[in-house]
């Protein structure tokens, strides 16, 4: 049986390396890389990485850890709340690939949105790639609506 547990500083390096191979192909950073190369001498699993310290140094509550029965970590959701405004965000959804298509993706999705709701928020917002169908997809079965498509430019300044 999973369960859902608070973030730990200890979890930190192994979200960073679930977040590099979950996002392999699905990622803007990478698809910067693509076309500039490395940028200031990262490489864009650094940047991602970066991305999932800025998350728990912001807010180590919002970030709930699934772990299986044999506790090892098989995803994570990270998230922030703006009560003023009423919105959760999810930042990022991980899913180790050994553990995916049995629901935990879902399940941390569900957890994030408890969350919000026992926040008083009344909305929540998650973003992913158009290319991204598996994430598409579940959002939709959750009852997530499309709101918009945004487009990413990048430059280089030289």
């Amino acid at each position: 049986m999973n369960r859902i547990r608070k973030y730990q500083s200890s979890d930190l390096s192994a979200l960073q390396e679930m977040t590099v191979a979950a996002f392999d192909g699905v990622s803007i950073d990478q698809g910067m890389e693509q076309i500039f190369g490395t940028i200031a001498g990262h490489d864009w699993q650094w940047r991602k990485m970066r991305h999932v310290a800025d998350d728990a140094s912001r807010d180590p509550d919002g970030i709930l850890v699934l772990e299986s029965s044999d506790g090892e970590i098989a995803g994570f959701v990270s998230t922030s709340a703006d009560s003023a405004a009423g919105v959760g965000h999810i930042a990022n959804l991980v899913v180790a690939e050994r553990f995916r298509g049995q629901g935990c993706g879902r399940a941390l999705v569900q957890a994030a949105l408890d969350r919000f709701r026992s926040l008083g928020l009344t909305h929540a917002r998650i973003e992913t790639l158009v290319q991204n169908d598996v994430s598409r997809g579940l959002y939709k079965s959750l009852g997530f609506q499309e709101i918009a498509r945004q487009i990413h430019f990048a430059m280089e300044l030289s």
